[in-house]
């Protein structure tokens, strides 16, 4: 004997709750999924989110006066990685722009160097 009672389809419940006389209010699109452990989902949630963990891109903000030097750091932020590879840097001045173009490839090979940041190819720099 089944711990659980058979399960009906939708058209069956309604079907026997209207012979009952008791409103199916369901609704029609909902589907009932298997209830899943709410430790193991929290932690999925958190490794995918980056709760209580350093991502890349603190640790890129972090060490960023340290890589480009604290005058270039002074007008420049780096802001996010997109698509998995490429770093955007906001750059206030053109000056400091133009210098951060000349060293990208160093730039790059520090921030590679960095714990969790090997995956980052590119450097995006944006006026902002």
């Amino acid at each position: 004997m089944p711990d659980e009672p058979a399960r009906f389809s939708k058209g069956a419940e309604k079907l026997i709750g209207d012979f009952r006389g008791i409103a199916f209010t369901e609704p029609w699109n909902m589907r009932c999924r298997a209830t899943t452990p709410l430790g193991p989902l929290i932690e999925t949630l958190l490794v995918k989110y980056q709760i209580g963990r350093n991502s890349c891109e603190q640790t890129i903000r972090d060490h960023w006066p340290e890589m480009v030097g604290a005058a270039n750091a002074a007008y420049s932020h780096p802001v996010r990685i997109d698509r998995g590879k490429s770093l955007m840097v906001l750059v206030s001045h053109s000056v400091v722009r133009n210098e951060l173009f000349m060293h990208r490839e160093s730039i790059l090979g520090k921030v590679q160097k960095l714990p969790g940041c090997d995956h980052v190819r590119e450097l995006n720099l944006r006026a902002g």
